[in-house]
């Protein structure tokens, strides 16, 4: 009966037990799984939302600094700054308004504007200040530089010329003064060979008849765009002068040849330009006997 009891035991009862044991145990195990995936699904989450106030603080932060940014204007004027003050040309040295060269100053379009001739260093041999507004030329702007060669002051508003702005330059070859407001001319350098007074307010006034005698080297002579009503006496010397555009009337025999010499020849004398003035050429046949070629201008 003993051993009957424990064959039925070990055959029925063990495998229900082992059975049992195995799905308590395969249950345990999942419950184990189920909660380290909870577990790490809550760090997770946990971090998730540790990170996410951060994150959009930093993006709004980032907001904030883009919209400055954008509203922020990127020259805004400091009104605590005083504004600069203006230079003014004639307190500046020379070689800084200028560019300055071994014997020569060029000194065009100056800014700030240049309204008088500037101190020039004493071996300047040539000097240009074209367009700027120099108003007036004294007796000493070029007093102390007696080693000039040419000057060239085209396009300023040059309308006074002191007495003897220019006597003391005897090494003077080319003088410009176009496109100014001349009235009158000053006294010239004797060693002039050319001379430019194009387009200023020249009238027979201002211009004495014999007032390019004494320059024996001359050799261009520019007058045209005056309100000139005679020519004046020219050198022998002279190759070309233009008188264009003036209001000249009248040609004598003595302009251009020498009347009581019907033999005389001016061979320097090649380029005569008077077109632009009232005067008709043809009138005046024996003006122009001495020349080459006739001078340019109206006949009709």
């Amino acid at each position: 009966m003993t051993i009957l009891k424990w064959l039925f035991f070990t055959v029925i009862f063990v495998p229900w037990l082992a059975s049992s044991s195995g799905k308590q145990f395969s249950r345990n195990s999942q419950l184990r799984q189920d909660s380290v995936i909870t577990n790490q699904g809550n760090v997770l989450f946990n971090e998730e939302v540790k990170l996410q106030p951060r994150s959009k603080r930093e993006t709004a932060l980032s907001v904030d600094q883009d919209s400055s940014m954008l509203f922020q204007p990127a020259d805004a004027p400091d009104d605590s700054a005083p504004p600069p003050a203006e230079e003014d040309a004639s307190e500046l040295p020379t070689c800084l308004l200028c560019v300055c060269l071994t014997g020569s100053v060029y000194c065009e379009e100056v800014v700030p504007d240049m309204t008088a001739v500037p101190t020039l260093p004493k071996e300047t041999a040539y000097f240009y200040a074209r367009y700027n507004k120099i108003k007036k030329i004294t007796a000493k702007d070029f007093a102390d530089t007696v080693t000039l060669r040419r000057i060239d002051l085209t396009g300023n508003m040059i309308s006074d010329i002191e007495d003897g702005a220019f006597s003391k330059l005897a090494m003077l070859e080319e003088l410009s003064l176009a496109e100014n407001r001349l009235v009158k001319l000053p006294m010239l350098p004797s060693k002039l060979t050319s001379f430019n007074a194009n387009f200023n307010q020249l009238g027979t006034k201002g211009v004495k008849a014999t007032a390019f005698k004494k320059l024996t080297q001359l050799v261009n002579l520019f007058l045209a765009d005056n309100i000139l009503e005679a020519i004046p006496q020219i050198p022998e010397s002279v190759r070309t002068i233009h008188l264009q555009n003036n209001n000249i009337t009248i040609v004598s025999a003595d302009s251009f040849c020498k009347g009581n010499d019907t033999y005389y020849i001016r061979s320097n004398l090649n380029e005569v330009r008077m077109d632009g003035n009232p005067v008709i050429l043809a009138k005046y046949p024996n003006s122009f006997t001495c020349l080459k070629s006739l001078p340019i201008g109206k006949y009709h």
